[in-house]
């Protein structure tokens, strides 16, 4: 195998990471709309939490896209 086809696997890979943020961020927000519809009156309290769940999934989701093109256009 050449170093090429090494670098665009490499980078695939490193796609799935995006996909898998996404799937996390439909959880969260998913988990959040279940437990604000049995207990509406804490839902207030918790979309601090929400919020955070969701920027930390969405980091982690852009992490991967950045090693997947440093992958491609650097290395």
């Amino acid at each position: 195998m050449d170093a090429e086809a090494a670098k665009l696997i490499g980078a695939g890979l490193a796609a799935i990471g995006a996909g898998v943020a996404a799937l996390g961020v439909g959880n969260v927000f998913g988990s959040f709309l279940e437990s604000a519809l049995r207990n509406p009156a804490a839902a207030d309290g918790q979309q601090g939490r929400l919020f955070i769940g969701f920027a930390a999934a969405e980091l982690l989701g852009l992490l991967a896209f950045v090693v997947a093109m440093i992958l491609l256009f650097v290395v």
